[in-house]
This record gives structure tokens, C-alpha cells and sequence, in this order.
């Protein structure tokens, strides 16, 4: 069974700081891209950032300059580094992973984090 847990999230100041982490634990063989989503109440869930297996980082033009992303693969494990927040970056993050496992590859979500920024 392979398990996605988030932490790091929490309720910061606008212009704050913030790093979420995720780690993958499980029957692991190997893993694709990682990411991190998020859905704020009212509103669809959306990609914030993902990093592939070689490193190769995409964000969504609203946290572009404000968040880098970043991978362990030795770890199975990947950050999310958000700077200089904005009310409107207050959501539920998830973390998500495309996970081959004994046989066969999955994508996987964690459980989300709250992050709360105040004006």
C-alpha cells in the first residue's frame, strides 16, 4: 500500500513563508512525477507545481517567483518552498505522485494540508 503524508502546513501573516513536504512510503519501485495541487472552498482543485524525476520543474503563473519546487529521490520525498504569500494562496494542498508499485503505476494523493494566509 503505498501512502502519500503531507505536513507543513499552517496559518501565516501575507508576505510570510511557508514549506510544505511529502513523503511516499510503501511498496515503491519507482516514482514519476510528484506535485503538489491545491483546491481553496468554492473552487476547483488546481496544480500549483510538479517536478519530474529528472528535476524538471513547471508552476501555475499565479505562484510563479513565489514557490519552488524540489524532490529527494533517494528519500521519495518532495517540498514545496512558498514565499512572499497572498490571501489568495490560502487552500488545502495536496500532495500527488505517480507511484510504480510492485506491478503496476498509480497516482496517488495525500490526505492535504491546510494553508491559511491572513491579510
Amino acid at each position: 500500500q503505498v501512502q502519500l503524508m503531507e505536513s507543513g502546513g499552517g496559518l501565516v501573516q501575507a508576505g510570510g513563508s511557508l514549506r510544505l513536504s511529502c513523503a511516499a512510503s510503501g511498496v515503491i519501485s519507482s516514482i514519476n512525477a510528484m506535485g503538489w495541487h491545491r483546491q481553496a472552498p468554492g473552487k476547483q482543485r488546481e496544480l500549483v507545481a510538479v517536478i519530474t524525476n529528472a528535476g524538471i520543474a513547471d508552476y501555475a503563473d499565479s505562484v510563479k517567483g513565489r514557490v519552488t519546487i524540489s524532490r529527494d529521490n533517494a528519500k521519495n520525498t518532495v517540498s514545496l518552498q512558498m514565499n512572499s504569500l497572498l490571501p489568495e494562496d490560502t487552500a488545502v494542498y495536496y500532495c500527488n505522485a505517480r507511484i510504480r508499485g510492485s506491478y503496476y503505476v498509480n497516482n496517488y494523493w495525500g490526505q492535504g494540508t491546510q494553508v491559511t494566509v491572513s491579510s
